[in-house]
């Protein structure tokens, strides 16, 4: 491919997306798709206003792009046209690529995005940007190009490509930067952040706020036309790029790293930031582009490609043609850390929620929680003080369940015994109105013994949210045998009112996630019998990207409560099954895990300490059960620890647990921390070979018991090579 010199800069050859491809192709209105029919020209007091009109968000589609360039070419050749307003249609400005044309004829159709960047940065009339809903990517990354950028106080701007692995390869790292100078440049792009229209004028990214945008837009660019503005384009500004020190990117490579946790994407892009401030304009773009190839052919990029499109995917159901109820006022049973999470996910949400327990004292306690957990989020600056008031405000209290039985959703979330839960849905059975959800926060118990309970199983689902409810993002909803159509299209659409990734599962022990996590934890402790370290086994999870080990997290969610857990399911296991016993000696020496200050670790307040205690314990389980103990590199650690899921997850998808296998990657992502830039245990298992996952059940099912043993589905697609899409 050729490279473009325009203006005196180098722009290189790029690779075939919508905002990237130089190849010439004269079919501009390919399928007829005419340019001026997706932008609209009209001129108001001597101002060309090209309206994109591309529902739904705008993209920046051959029909988008082929419009632009012929309203700028023709307000160009205007002499009545003194400046130029580009604003979207409908809900929002331009959005960035449309990923439906990659690969496409379309896709190679003139302009490119680089082509009306370069159209708009030496356009001898002033250009404004006016921006509604949001400018994202590819469309904040054209409006950087534009003289001047103008938003209504509701706009939000971003550069959100590195949650897809990649950077902004249409000169975001090389404008921005020039604008707000690289410390602040590098927050936003590598955390991918949307900020407020406030905050943008705060920082120089746009030029005003306006209450009217079309006619604040026009005035905006009248006044640059008429008072002569100087046109200098945002990528010639270098006043806070220059003389920048290089330990400022030294101390960002070590903070953003730390929060990384082995994502790629972030690190290269401070990379192109510090380019932008040490490499002339040309320079900075190719090197940009060149990092953008980079990471557009690297697994992470294809990992977390799968895992976008896996969010979308997990909220349709197959087959469900319902309407989902309104839902305009809720209810939670049980007011301690769950509880309380639920009830501020109902109230950040906007939605009237009743917070209730067995006494006054108890709901005070709730109360005084969400206070604090409201506090915490105002000290941070992660919410205003506003904001968390009005959503305190729509939390109310009661002890009666008779004050609540108007609302249209209640969920339980009180202890995890199934008599308590059978007499709380009876006794709501008997009080909330007639077309009231009736939802269980149950982590593994059966729901439709919880729904036998009632008398309208049809309206009880499982709605399990994750501690802390209101940080994380997942909600699994389970339905019973019983459970309704209509209420299964509720509770699904209800996640996307309360901010949640959804999924949904069928019911069985443990449901789609905690199915599986047993397998996870359970086969650390076999490794531990066998010579693995605590210590060694944490260090590997957390370097593949798991937020914390295996083995820590047992120390924080109670080893007593484990052993609990573990003596409800050996009823139910199959002949010739084992448990290591590592937990059960670990909880008869009082070692119950953090709240103890002892647990496989030794704790000084939350810093955690190898223990030889836990050392002795562990090899006396060796010794007694005849295991020959050895050392393990951290790849056969990786393997072991993450292996067993996969399995498991195709047993979910065999069985109907699971929809898809997409699903359980976006309940391990949301709900476990999985690393989505290994794109869930599923995408993972499938990239390290499906047949590899198959044998390691068989060897697992020879040492730990047939509940470790393949299934059919892994054995067929192992066996005749195929993946996912083919089960």
């Amino acid at each position: 491919m050729i490279n473009h010199i325009r203006g005196g800069h180098i722009l290189p050859a790029m690779p075939t997306e919508p905002w990237m491809v130089r190849l010439a192709n004269p079919l501009a209105g390919i399928n007829g798709d005419h340019g001026m029919n997706a932008v609209r020209y009209d001129v108001t007091d001597n101002v060309a206003v090209l309206t994109v009109e591309y529902p739904p968000v705008n993209a920046l589609s051959a029909a988008v792009r082929t419009g632009l360039g012929e309203g700028l070419a023709h307000a160009k050749s205007d002499s009545a046209v003194i400046a130029v307003v580009i604003v979207g249609g409908g809900g929002t400005f331009i959005a960035g690529a449309d990923i439906t044309e990659f690969g496409t004829e379309k896709s190679k159709i003139l302009p490119s995005l680089p082509d009306l960047q370069h159209s708009l940065e030496t356009f001898p009339k002033p250009t404004v940007a006016a921006i509604h809903g949001t400018a994202l990517g590819g469309g904040f990354e054209l409006a950087l190009t534009c003289h001047a950028r103008v938003a209504l106080a509701s706009a939000k701007v971003g550069l959100p490509e590195v949650n897809l692995g990649l950077l902004p390869g249409a000169g975001g790292t090389q404008r921005l930067p020039r604008l707000v100078g690289p410390e602040v440049a590098i927050d936003l792009i590598t955390t991918g952040r949307h900020i407020s229209a406030a905050r943008a004028l705060e920082l120089g990214i746009i030029d005003a706020v306006v209450e009217d945008l079309v006619m604040g837009a026009i005035d905006h660019a009248r006044r640059m036309a008429t008072h002569g503005a100087t046109l200098t384009p945002v990528i010639e500004r270098n006043e806070k790029v220059e003389g920048i020190s290089p330990d400022l990117f030294t101390k960002a490579r070590q903070s953003v790293a730390k929060k990384a946790r082995g994502k790629i994407a972030p690190l290269v892009i401070i990379d192109c930031i510090e380019a932008a401030c040490t490499l002339p304009p040309a320079e900075g773009l190719a090197f940009e582009i060149a990092k953008f190839r980079e990471l557009y052919a690297s697994d992470q990029r294809a990992a977390l490609m799968h895992y976008f499109f896996a969010e979308r995917e997990a909220r349709r159901v197959p087959g469900l043609a319902a309407e989902p109820r309104p839902i305009g006022s809720a209810a939670v049973i049980g007011a301690g850390t769950m509880g309380g999470g639920i009830a501020m996910v109902f109230a950040n949400a906007g939605i009237p929620v009743h917070l209730t327990d067995i006494s006054e004292d108890a709901v005070s306690r709730g109360i005084n929680l969400i206070r604090k957990n409201y506090d915490v989020s105002v000290g941070r600056g992660s919410m205003t003080q506003a904001t968390a008031d009005k959503a305190l405000a729509l939390i109310a209290t009661a002890t009666d369940y008779a004050d609540f039985a108007d609302a249209d959703i209640v969920v339980e979330a009180a202890f995890e015994r199934m008599d308590i839960k059978r007499d709380i849905f009876s006794r709501l059975d008997a009080v909330m109105k007639p077309d009231a959800i009736l939802g269980t926060n149950t982590s593994s118990l059966d729901i439709d013994a919880i729904a036998a309970a009632t008398n309208r199983p049809g309206n009880v689902v499982g709605v399990h949210f994750f501690s802390p409810a209101n940080v994380m993002k997942l909600q699994e909803n389970i339905r019973g045998k019983l459970t309704s159509e209509q209420t299964i299209a509720t509770v699904m659409a209800l996640g996307k009112t309360l901010g949640k990734n959804v999924v949904l599962a069928g019911n069985c022990d443990g449901f789609i996630g905690n199915r599986m996590l047993q397998y996870y934890t359970g086969e650390a402790e076999f490794l531990m019998e066998q010579g693995a370290t605590p210590e060694q086994i944490d260090l590997v999870a957390e370097k593949f990207g798991m937020p914390m080990g295996p083995i820590s997290m047992r120390d924080m969610s109670g080893l007593d409560v484990g052993v609990l857990v573990r003596e409800a399911r050996k009823a139910t296991l199959p002949p010739g099954e084992r448990f290591s016993p590592i937990l059960e000696r670990l909880v008869e020496r009082g070692r119950h895990g953090m709240k103890t200050g002892k647990g496989f670790y030794r704790y000084e307040g939350r810093e955690k300490h190898p223990d030889p205690e836990t050392t002795d314990i562990i090899e006396q389980v060796a010794r007694e059960l005849g295991v020959q103990r050895r050392t393990f590199t951290d790849e056969e650690i990786e393997f072991r620890l993450f292996a067993p899921l996969v399995n498991e997850g195709a047993k979910e998808i065999e069985d109907g647990t699971a929809i898809r296998a997409s699903d359980i990657d976006v309940a391990w992502v949301n709900g476990y921390g999985f690393p989505a830039h290994k794109g869930g245990p599923m995408y993972w298992g499938e990239q390290v070979g499906l047949h590899r996952i198959y044998e390691a059940a068989l060897g697992a099912a020879q040492r730990n018991g047939p509940r470790w043993g393949p299934g059919k589905l892994l054995e067929r697609l192992a066996t005749e090579g195929k993946g996912w899409k083919d089960a």
